[in-house]
C-alpha cells in the first residue's frame, strides 16, 4: 500500500509541476482570497479540518518530520511552524562563516551588478525596487546576494546567520505570487511585487547585512520572534521600526506560516568565498559564505 501511495504521489507531483498547469493553478487564481482561505483552514484545530489538512500536506509535500520535536500537531499551521528537536540544526561557531538562516533550496546568487540582480537567469530586478529606502539599497550596490527558497515541506523557522544586531525593520505590503522557479521565469520583478519584510542588521564586526523574507501564495504570514510582541509582520505597517536587538548566531528570528523565500545581502567586499550551487538543498546553520578577512 505504501509503495502504491508513493507512486501515486510521484505521478501527481509530476503532473502538478508541468509548467503551464502549475502556473495556472498557483497564480491564475484569486491569490489573496486563496491565501486568506488557506490561512484560516491552517489555523483550525478541530479534527474534522485538522486531520484531512495535515494528511493532504503530508501526501503532496512529503515533509521529513524525523527531526521534529513532536508529531502531534494541533493544526496545519502547527505542522508548518514546527519546532525541531534540540541539536537538530548546528550553526558553525566560526565568526567568519555566514550561515544559512533557514532550510532552503539555493536559487540565484552572486555579485550584484551595480544595483541589478537576478531572480532567475534573464529576469533582473533592482535593489531600489525591492528596498524602497535608497540609502539602505545603496549600501549593498556591487555587493553579494543569495536567494533561499523554502518549500512547503521544509522547516519554516529562520535564524540569525551570524552574531549580529538588528537595527531596523520595515514591512512592505504586496501581492502573493508563488515564488517557485516556474513563477520566477514568468513574473518580472516578482520579489518586488510580493509582501516582504526588510530586516536591517549589522554583524559583530560592523559589516551591514540585510535579510528580506518574502511571502508567497497561501498562508503568506511572516512572524518576527525578535520583536517584543512577536507581531505578524504586516502589523508593523509600512513605517520603519528602529531596533537595537542583539542576536546570537543561530538565534530564532521568526517563521513563515507557509513556504517562501529569504534574500540575504552583504555589501561589496564582504564575501571572501562561497561554494554555493544553484539548486542545492541547504540546512539552517550550514555555510553560505566565508566573510572577507575570515
Amino acid at each position: 500500500m505504501t509503495t502504491r501511495l508513493s507512486a501515486l504521489r510521484r505521478s501527481l507531483v509530476r503532473l502538478l509541476l508541468q509548467e503551464d498547469l502549475n502556473f495556472l493553478l498557483t497564480n491564475r487564481i484569486p491569490r489573496r482570497f486563496a491565501t486568506k482561505l488557506v490561512g484560516r483552514i491552517a489555523r483550525v484545530e478541530h479534527p474534522l479540518v485538522r486531520v484531512p489538512a495535515l494528511a493532504a500536506w503530508r501526501f503532496f509535500a512529503g515533509p521529513d518530520l524525523s527531526d521534529a520535536a513532536t508529531l502531534r500537531f494541533r493544526s496545519l499551521k502547527d505542522g508548518f511552524t514546527r519546532r525541531l528537536r534540540p541539536g537538530a540544526r548546528s550553526f558553525d561557531p566560526d565568526p567568519s562563516v555566514l550561515a544559512s538562516p533557514c532550510d532552503a533550496i539555493v536559487g540565484a546568487h552572486g555579485r550584484i551588478e551595480g544595483d541589478a540582480l537576478y531572480q532567475v537567469k534573464g529576469f533582473p530586478y533592482r535593489l531600489q525596487d525591492l528596498i524602497p529606502d535608497r540609502a539602505v539599497a545603496a549600501t549593498f550596490e556591487h555587493g553579494w546576494f543569495v536567494t533561499l527558497r523554502l518549500t512547503a515541506a521544509m522547516y519554516h523557522r529562520f535564524h540569525a546567520p551570524a552574531r549580529m544586531t538588528v537595527e531596523g525593520v520595515r514591512y512592505l505590503s504586496g501581492d502573493c505570487w508563488n515564488v517557485n522557479p516556474i513563477a520566477l521565469k514568468r513574473v518580472e520583478r516578482l520579489f518586488c511585487r510580493n509582501e516582504r519584510v526588510v530586516i536591517e542588521a549589522r554583524l559583530a564586526g560592523g559589516t551591514p547585512v540585510l535579510l528580506v523574507p518574502v511571502a508567497a501564495i497561501l498562508v503568506a504570514s511572516i512572524r518576527l520572534a525578535f520583536m517584543d510582541t512577536e507581531p505578524m509582520a504586516r502589523d508593523l505597517r509600512r513605517a520603519r521600526v528602529a531596533c537595537d536587538v542583539a542576536l546570537a548566531k543561530g538565534a530564532e528570528m521568526g517563521w513563515f506560516e507557509h513556504g517562501s523565500t529569504i534574500l540575504v545581502f552583504l555589501p561589496a567586499g564582504a564575501v571572501g568565498s562561497t561554494d554555493l550551487v544553484e539548486g542545492q538543498e541547504i540546512r539552517a546553520g550550514e555555510a553560505l559564505a566565508v566573510l572577507a578577512g575570515g
